[in-house]
């Protein structure tokens, strides 16, 4: 016969092995929980019930004989599925093991119902048999203490316990209930044990449990724990209570969540992300936002800070992000809108607070409140703020998100009007309010302060617009069998469109320079953007040059204000921006006046309108008015000792201390006017004490122009008079180079006067030219030996940077006038005067002139007393010289000393800075040493001052000897042309 594969189990079969602990299990009722190996066993229970360790004992070893027993039994004969379906149970060996346990754990804990330890080891055993296997998540480190609910509940999700198998809830539904029961039998011994309550709500969180047991049984054993526990053990409870409402979803979470939300608001938060969860199937928009909108109300109040650290502002961001995704379900439409604001506007007109009721004062001087509507007030008495339908999520009423914005928003957070406007222009978009949501773009780009939230808005704004405009022309693409009506009417609409955008994009530079003018009103540069923005429309540069000057405050402008009131002149002179119309000079004049009379900040600006004013006048060859204008704005007062500086004075009265004004009065007279009536401006300014140097140089060459020179120089000299150095020595200059020029030697007496006038109080540093012309004076028209004390003074005063040169010339003078031994005692006192390096140059050229005269001996004296400033490394031109000095005149005993004094300056510059200062000076000269060679010498300065010398061009033929045997006798080559007349000196003549 074929065979025939056995049927797989049915469910009632299944079903019919459970419940397995349900009653009891005793010898009784279960013959075979008993072997005769556990007669040993029992009989010591019974003589011992009352000893825990021998209970403890028998369950450990009881239950390790049955854990090896089910190792060894074979496999489930049940099918797959089946067996999956009893899980831990598949077996009738683990069966027969739960039940034995079962019976060792009830009989201990009839002896010892109050034991947590027993007590827990059964719960987890008989969890054991029911949930599967348990696997907890490793974690780096311990638990943070009193840790805040958002990140214990984040701890608690990452360490969710995960099972392997367990009892299927519809197949084991009668061990499910028995391990309920059994759990609720331990509650009932040990109620305040946190242990064993979170032991329980393990069972809720199986993906097998039963919905009965999971759902509403779940709901209300976390609610029992709440109860029955202390409020200091809470926080552990409702850590698994919420993790759990999350795994529900639904109005679960909700109502858990809002009861916990009523005593820790701290994970608000992260109820508004459940809420509005992808995997949230019945999101609550409008709860969310509620919720948001009274966290970033308490933020902005300082009662809230955010887990995150999220600013008041990010919070409204978020709120505004769900009012822009949800615009429907949060919001109200337009109308409603209108109406509550028209609502809110006759409400605010109807309150009078001059009606406001006074409250009468205690005797102990607090204030007594006889009537009004109920105060809210908290725990401490503190009064908080009142109901407001807004921040309530249990409230199905919707927001009034435009008056919300303004509110909360814009009227707090001015300096992110930009993402506000955009965000309430968005809602409108997506409510299909399209008019609305212009008009809000247009009252954002009118309200906004700065250039980034305007960019903000604009960009916005075009995209709407190309978003409509591109819409109504995929309607007119595919028509969907409209009436030509309807076409019609579309391309109005579209027509309409597409003007609305290019008026928009025309707007642009003028919205701009809005925004900045709202943000300083004051700005002139940008009040002239804007009227160069209109181009040739006259009508509108008029309106924006009135309102201008309307609206900035004089004291407050920025530079340059005083150019409206000019240019608006000019633009009425030149007959308009395009110069078509008619030139109006009246208004022109009319515009100046009135300018003159504004209060400026400085008073160069009024100078500046009164000279504009003159200017305009010339250009219409109206030349006595201008010189009249000028006489107007240069009126001194009866008190003309008022401070320039004095800014509690308005311009108008300090305008005639204005430098600037008078200089280009004076330009106009000695352009238009007479010869005495310059003169009288001029003297007026000096009177005034406001010329300075370049007013005094002018009016003398005025005066010199017109012949005047007498008086030209007594210009010169009231200037000398007024300024001192460094501004007298450029009077000086001029005024003693125009002397000498006008009248040569014929005053040579007053033209020394003023010479010694000019020396007695000028600086050394500035000295030297008059010296230089007061000696070229007495050169050409004077005494040579009057020209030689005089640049012998002058050796004596300029500064020390000077001297060098001012000797140099010095003796260059006196060669000329008394020949070369005259220069001698020159320079003995150069040589005693100047500073060392120009001591050393000086000596060369005094030792030049002594070989010109003869004097071998004083030469090489002179040489011989430079020589302790010139260190041979740096200075190597003194040296060389020295030594052509010593080849063609000196001798063998000379040139040795020469040598000798030499290697003893060398010595003495021998420091570390010396030949820091000689690598310097080899470089710059572009010769360069290798390391080896510089170390040689400074280690040994005396060789290097022989090999110096016996490389001498012309004189000592060198020879080098090293250490190697190759170059012991080889010969240095010796570079250069051989002298013929070369004396040769040993070395041991020179040792």
């Amino acid at each position: 016969m074929p065979s025939v594969a056995p049927a797989p189990p049915s469910l009632e079969s299944l079903t019919s092995l459970f419940p397995l602990t349900f009653p009891v299990p005793t010898p009784t009722s279960h013959p075979n929980l008993l072997s005769a190996n556990d007669l040993h066993r029992e009989e010591d229970l019974l003589h011992n019930p009352h000893s825990f360790r021998h209970w403890w004992t028998a369950i450990h070893t009881t239950k390790e004989a049955l854990n090896t027993l089910q190792k060894a039994a074979p496999p489930s004969n049940l099918p797959p599925g089946a067996a999956s379906l009893l899980g831990p149970l598949a077996t009738p060996v683990a069966r027969a093991s739960l039940q034995r346990l079962t019976y060792l754990y009830e009989a201990a804990l009839a002896q010892f119902p109050g034991s947590f330890k027993l007590w827990k080891a059964y719960l987890e055993t008989r969890s054991w048999y029911v949930l599967g296997k348990a696997t907890k998540p490793k974690r780096a480190g311990g638990r943070k203490k009193l840790q805040e609910m958002r990140d214990a509940l984040d701890d608690e999700k990452a360490e969710f316990l995960t099972w392997e198998g367990g009892l299927d809830g519809t197949v084991g539904w009668q061990e499910w209930k028995a391990l309920i029961a059994t759990f609720e039998r331990a509650l009932m011994y040990l109620p305040n044990l946190p242990r064993l309550w979170l032991l329980y709500f393990n069972i809720f969180f199986h993906p097998m449990c039963p919905p009965l047991i999971s759902h509403t049984h779940a709901r209300r054993t976390f609610d029992r724990a709440l109860r029955t526990l202390p409020p200091s053990l809470h926080s552990r409870i409702w850590t698994r209570y919420l993790l759990w409402a999350e795994t529900k979803s639904g109005n679960t979470v909700v109502s858990v969540y809002r009861r916990y939300l009523s005593v820790d608001p701290s994970v608000t938060e992260r109820y508004t992300s459940l809420l509005l969860a992808p995997t949230n199937p019945n999101p609550r928009p409008l709860e969310a936002a509620k919720l948001l909108l009274k966290l970033a109300r308490q933020a902005a109040r300082g009662e809230y800070v955010s887990p995150d650290g999220k600013s008041p502002y990010q919070l409204l961001g978020e709120w505004l992000d769900i009012v822009e995704n949800f615009a429907e379900e949060v919001g109200i439409d337009a109308a409603e809108a209108d109406r509550n604001h028209v609502k809110e506007k006759d409400k605010a007109n109807a309150e009078n607070p001059s009606e406001a009721a006074q409250e009468a004062v205690s005797t102990n001087g607090n204030l007594i409140r006889f009537a009004g509507p109920p105060i809210l007030l908290s725990p401490s008495g503190a009064q908080v703020g009142s109901y407001d339908e807004d921040e309530d999520p249990t409230s199905t009423s919707k927001l009034d998100i435009e008056n919300l914005v303004h509110k909360d928003g814009l009227d707090v957070y001015k300096d992110q009007a930009g993402r506000l406007w955009t965000g309430l222009a968005t809602y409108w978009i997506k409510r299909a309010e399209f008019d609305r949501a212009k008009d809000t773009f247009e009252a954002g780009l009118s309200t906004v302060l700065t250039i980034r939230d305007f960019t903000q808005i604009f960009d916005a704004y075009a995209e709407f617009s190309e978003s409509l405009i591109s819409a109504l022309m995929d309607s007119l693409a595919n028509p969907d069998d409209d009436d030509d009506e309807d076409v019609n009417e579309t391309e109005k609409e579209l027509d309409g469109m597409m003007k609305s955008f290019e008026e928009l994009m025309d707007r642009r530079p003028f919205l701009v320079n809005d925004v900045l003018l709202r943000r300083n009103p004051n700005d002139v540069q940008e009040w002239e953007k804007r009227i160069a923005l209109w181009g040739e429309d006259d009508e509108k540069i008029v309106q924006t040059y009135t309102q201008a000057l309307e609206t900035i405050s004089p004291r407050r402008a920025t530079s340059n204000f005083y150019r409206l009131y000019v240019n608006f002149a000019k633009f009425y002179e030149e007959g308009g921006a395009t110069g078509s119309a008619e030139k109006d000079l009246d208004s022109a004049r009319k515009i100046l006046e009135k300018a003159t009379k504004v209060q400026f900040k400085t008073v160069e600006d009024l100078a500046e309108v009164w000279c504009e004013w003159s200017e305009l006048e010339l250009r219409h060859e109206n030349y006595e008015e201008a010189i009249r204008v000028m006489q107007r704005a240069a009126v001194v007062p009866k008190n003309p000792k008022i401070n320039y500086h004095d800014q509690s004075l308005p311009v108008q009265a300090r305008l005639f201390k204005s430098l600037k004004l008078w200089s280009f009065y004076v330009d106009i007279e000695e352009s238009i006017g007479t010869v005495e009536t310059t003169k009288n401006v001029y003297d007026k300014i000096l009177e005034l004490r406001i010329a300075n140097a370049q007013i005094m140089v002018n009016y003398a060459q005025f005066l010199e122009d017109n012949m005047y020179f007498e008086e030209s120089f007594k210009v010169y000299e009231r200037g000398v008079e007024l300024f001192t150095f460094p501004v007298a020595f450029e009077l000086w200059n001029i005024y003693l180079s125009k002397f000498v020029k006008r009248y040569g030697g014929t005053k040579l007496e007053r033209a020394r006067d003023l010479f010694e006038q000019a020396l007695e109080k000028c600086p050394p540093k500035m000295s030297k030219p008059l010296f230089l012309m007061y000696g070229q004076l007495e050169e050409e028209y004077g005494l040579a030996k009057r020209a030689m004390s005089i640049y012998d003074r002058a050796t004596q005063t300029v500064a020390d940077e000077d001297k060098f040169e001012m000797f140099t010339i010095y003796i260059a003078k006196a060669t000329a006038n008394f020949g070369l031994p005259a220069t001698r005692p020159i320079y003995e006192r150069a040589l005693e005067v100047l500073p060392n390096r120009q001591t050393a140059q000086m000596c060369l050229r005094f030792a030049g002139l002594e070989r010109k005269m003869g004097e071998i001996d004083r030469a090489r004296a002179i040489y011989a007393h430079a020589s302790q400033f010139c260190d041979p490394r740096v200075d190597p031109k003194f040296w060389s010289e020295w030594n052509s000095f010593e080849i063609e005149t000196g001798s063998e005993d000379t040139f040795r000393e020469m040598l000798r004094i030499k290697r003893s300056v060398q010595a003495q510059f021998n420091t570390e800075a010396s030949f820091l200062a000689a690598q310097a000076m080899a470089a710059r000269q572009g010769t360069s040493h290798d390391a080896e060679t510089a170390t040689t010498e400074t280690a040994d300065p005396m060789a290097a001052a022989e090999r110096d010398a016996g490389t001498s061009s012309g004189f000592v033929a060198a020879r080098h000897t090293t250490r190697t045997s190759e170059s012991e006798d080889a010969p240095q080559e010796v570079s250069g042309a051989q002298n013929a007349e070369e004396i040769h000196i040993s070395d041991d003549e020179d040792m």
